[in-house]
């Protein structure tokens, strides 16, 4: 079985990966970690899966649930001061030999972002851009096998469609949908050697020269 853990387990993001990784990839075992494992009920009678209350912010917490995990997947971006979420999910897979790390982030991290669009969106995401860099600067520099998901702007579409760009690559697209980025993390989860040590962005090429979000 393959192990997998989920830590802010209850995103939006997240509980679309669950729903897949149940369905598609019936030999995993998940591990969800929230603040409030209620929010999970409907999960909580599969055998394949474990919820757990705790607090990110809280080392033992994570600490606790880290050990012989596969995979740790953080469902959101890391704002918090000094970067205390990336540090202790770093400092427990080390301390617990897990060496694959799949973390959310957002587009803009690199100046990638061209034109207005990309002006616009500095200007919005300015609050939490320099812990959102750091936090990726840190997983570079962890030794931990990892991917950084730089998403858009976020959409309910109920569709599957991306254009996946590197770090050195500009940007492609403003928006794209939930389930376009569920795909690419089932997909590493699946593969753990897909887009290893690397930063992605991932969105929509087809909404490319928009001046704002797609919705």
């Amino acid at each position: 079985m393959k192990k997998v853990l989920i830590l802010g387990a209850n995103g939006q993001i997240a509980r679309l990966v669950e729903q897949r990784l149940l369905k598609e990839q019936p030999d995993t075992e998940l591990t969800l970690f929230l603040r409030n494992s209620g929010r999970l009920a409907d999960m909580a009678n599969n055998k394949n899966v474990t919820v757990v209350d705790g607090d990110i912010t809280d080392y033992t917490a994570v600490n606790s649930v880290m050990k012989d995990q596969d995979v740790v997947y953080l469902a959101m971006v890391d704002h918090t001061k000094d970067n205390v979420i990336t540090k202790n999910i770093i400092k427990s897979m080390k301390e617990n030999k897990v060496d694959r790390i799949i973390e959310s982030s957002l587009l803009g991290l690199y100046n990638e972002v061209p034109g207005e669009f990309g002006r616009w969106n500095n200007e919005m995401v300015q609050n939490g851009l320099a812990a959102a860099i750091n936090a990726d600067k840190l997983l570079s520099e962890s030794g931990l096998i990892y991917t950084t998901l730089r998403f858009p702007w976020l959409n309910d579409r109920d569709e599957v469609k991306y254009t996946i760009t590197h770090k050195t690559e500009q940007y492609v697209g403003v928006s794209g949908s939930r389930q376009s980025m569920a795909d690419v993390i089932v997909k590493i989860i699946a593969d753990p050697e897909y887009l290893k040590n690397d930063s992605v962005g991932i969105a929509d090429a087809d909404t490319q020269g928009k001046n704002r979000p797609v919705y």
